[in-house]
C-alpha cells in the first residue's frame, strides 16, 4: 500500500474563507493536507514576498500575516511536511487570462511551488456578477462543489499521469456547481486584455472592462481559451510553465551586436 499524498493547500482569500474549507474537506479524503495560508485577505497581490511574517496555529492551519507567496515558502521551507502538490484556493472569483497570472496571489501560489519544483493546482471558481459587487456575494460550501470535485481529481490522478512532467501548474477555472459535473476542457489563457482609468480630481479609478463582457452570446473571446470555457459552462484548465520563457529573436541580437559600435547616444 502507497504513502497517501501530502498536499500543502493555501489561497489568497485568508484561511477564513469558505473556499479553502470545502476544499481543505474534500483533499483530507484524498491524503494529508497541510494548510498554510494568510490570516487576511490577500487578493490579487501577486507573488509579492515579505521578509519575515508573523505565523499563528489555527484549527484549520497555520495563519500567516504574509501573502500567499510567503505561504507557501514558509509551508515548504519550515512548517509542513515535503508535499507532493501544492494546491492553491478555492478563489472566489475566476483567475482567467494572461493578464491575471502575474497579478493572482492563487495564481502566484502555484507559481512559487513551481520554482521549488513541487507541481502544484490553482483552483478559482466563476462567480457571475451584475449588479452585486463580488466581494458582497455570499457563497456557501455546496457552491464549491464543483470546484472540490475537479481539484479532488486532478489530485489522485494528474501526478501518476505524467501531466507534470509537462506543465509545472495548472490553472483551473470552474462554474459554479449546478448538479451535474461540468465536462473539463483543456484551453490556453485568454490575450484579451481591456484596462482602463478614469481620473476624478486627485484620484485615478482603475476599471477592467473584461468583466462587463461576460455575456456567452457576445463574448469575443475565442474557442479553446480559458475565458470562453467557463462563460460556456465547462471546467477550464491551463497547463502552464513557470518561469515564463525566453523566445529567440534575431532583431534584438543584432541589435545587441551593434551595440559596441555606437560608441555613445544611439543615432535617431
Amino acid at each position: 500500500m502507497s504513502d497517501p499524498l501530502e498536499i500543502l493547500l493555501t489561497n489568497d482569500d485568508g484561511i477564513q474563507s469558505t473556499g479553502i474549507r470545502a476544499l481543505h474537506d474534500a483533499l483530507a479524503d484524498h491524503g494529508n493536507v497541510t494548510v498554510v495560508a494568510p490570516a487576511t485577505d490577500q487578493s490579487a497581490c501577486g507573488r509579492s514576498m515579505s521578509h519575515e511574517v508573523d505565523v499563528e496555529e489555527r484549527d484549520l492551519g497555520y495563519a500567516v500575516y504574509g501573502t500567499p507567496s510567503d505561504c507557501v515558502v514558509a509551508g515548504l521551507a519550515e512548517l509542513g511536511p515535503e508535499p507532493d502538490i501544492v494546491v492553491a484556493g478555492c478563489n472566489k472569483g475566476a483567475n482567467l487570462g494572461e493578464y491575471v497570472l502575474g497579478r493572482s496571489g492563487t495564481i502566484s501560489a502555484a507559481v512559487e511551488a513551481a520554482f521549488f519544483d513541487v507541481p502544484a493546482i490553482a483552483t478559482s471558481m466563476y462567480v457571475p456578477v451584475s449588479e452585486t459587487p463580488l466581494s458582497e456575494i455570499e457563497l456557501g460550501p455546496e457552491e464549491y462543489a464543483e470546484a472540490t470535485r475537479v481539484t479532488s481529481y486532478l489530485v489522485d490522478t494528474a501526478l501518476e499521469a505524467g501531466v507534470f512532467d509537462h506543465a509545472a501548474y495548472l490553472n483551473v477555472n470552474v462554474p459554479v456547481a449546478s448538479g451535474e459535473p461540468a465536462p473539463i476542457e483543456i484551453t490556453h489563457p485568454s490575450k484579451r486584455y481591456e484596462m482602463d482609468a478614469e481620473r476624478d480630481g486627485s484620484r485615478v479609478h482603475m476599471r477592467d472592462r473584461i468583466w462587463e463582457q461576460m455575456d456567452p452570446d457576445t463574448l469575443p473571446d475565442p474557442d479553446g481559451t480559458d475565458r470562453r470555457a467557463v462563460v460556456e459552462g465547462r471546467i477550464s484548465v491551463s497547463p502552464l510553465t513557470a518561469p515564463h520563457s525566453t523566445n529567440h529573436h534575431e532583431a534584438l541580437t543584432a541589435l545587441a551586436e551593434r551595440y559596441p559600435e555606437t560608441g555613445g547616444p544611439v543615432d535617431q
